[in-house]
């Protein structure tokens, strides 16, 4: 999978006054977007929430943002210095639509980029790989985040939550693969740091929670804290690519149970410091944030 061609970039354009400089959060009604941009207002940081439909977020300017619609584009970044890229979901060449707004936002004078990636994807890889590849050519003050698999997948609007609620089960193909499972709100809290800490990150960073669980772990942590049974299906690599293909275009079906198959193999068995160097906290374990979720949901008692 590779980038599709471009033309070289404009130069950079002249910086926002720093004063009055906004940081535009893309996806900032979204699981990460949302924690960032409520990390950055707390900050006394101008925000540009940008959203498909420019929802409201407390104390944040909305802005619609597309990637699919680059009229959008210029109002978006416009005084902006720097921006939190959240790609787009489900899609299998992100870099076709955000190579395009990166040199858009750089010749309108945004100097510091920081992009959601994933700890299974590395620089030049496949998806959101090409845009990590080329995010030090555009910018000279960048960041990757590479978070491990999001603690909120089995609390939220995932596919893993859904099945939880509906049918007391995790589906997957990582076997007893363990996984150094990260919350959201560490994320979110390092995106901050890396969009207005004085000096960039100017690296990859991958973050993770404070331990590697399986996903027969997890299970049996959401079936202590909401008294009822969850267990963990594991599934076959083709099972699973199958089951997946029903929602996603085949190949990023492909890839996302390829990524459960090198979970299987040990690929994300391990733990990083990240979160606690760049935050100066160490990271919220699994528990701490499932029982999270049950108390800030207490008429919902499904919410696992």
């Amino acid at each position: 999978m590779t980038a599709t061609a471009r033309t070289a970039p404009d130069a950079p354009g002249t910086p926002a006054n720093p004063a009055t400089a906004a940081t535009l959060v893309i996806g900032a009604t979204g699981t990460t977007g949302s924690r960032t941009t409520a990390h950055l207002v707390a900050a006394g940081r101008r925000v540009k929430a940008g959203s498909r439909r420019a929802a409201p977020v407390r104390g944040a300017e909305p802005v619609r943002f597309d990637w699919y619609d680059p009229t959008c584009f210029g109002a978006a970044v416009a005084g902006a210095d720097s921006v939190y890229l959240v790609p787009p979901v489900g899609d299998p060449d992100p870099a076709a639509v955000m190579l395009p707004f990166l040199d858009r936002a750089r010749a309108a004078g945004v100097r510091r980029a920081v992009l959601l990636s994933s700890s299974a994807i590395t620089e030049g890889g496949p998806a959101v790989g090409q845009v990590h590849a080329a995010l030090p050519g555009l910018f000279d003050e960048w960041a990757v985040l590479r978070p491990s698999w999001f603690m909120q997948n089995f609390t939220g609007s995932h596919a893993h939550a859904d099945s939880i609620r509906a049918d007391g089960v995790i589906l997957t193909a990582a076997g007893t693969g363990r996984v150094g499972f990260v919350d959201a709100d560490d994320i979110a809290a390092v995106a901050a740091r890396a969009l207005t800490d004085d000096r960039a990150p100017d690296t990859d960073l991958v973050l993770t929670g404070p331990e590697a669980l399986s996903h027969d772990d997890i299970a049996a942590v959401l079936t202590e804290l909401s008294g009822r049974q969850v267990v963990h299906h594991r599934l076959t690599y083709e099972a699973m690519r199958d089951r997946l293909a029903a929602a996603v275009p085949p190949a990023f079906a492909a890839m996302l149970a390829g990524m459960d198959r090198a979970i299987a193999e040990g690929a994300e068995d391990r733990t990083t410091d990240t979160v606690h160097r760049l935050t100066g906290r160490p990271p919220h374990a699994f528990r701490t944030v499932a029982a999270r979720e049950l108390t800030a949901h207490p008429a919902r008692p499904d919410i696992l």
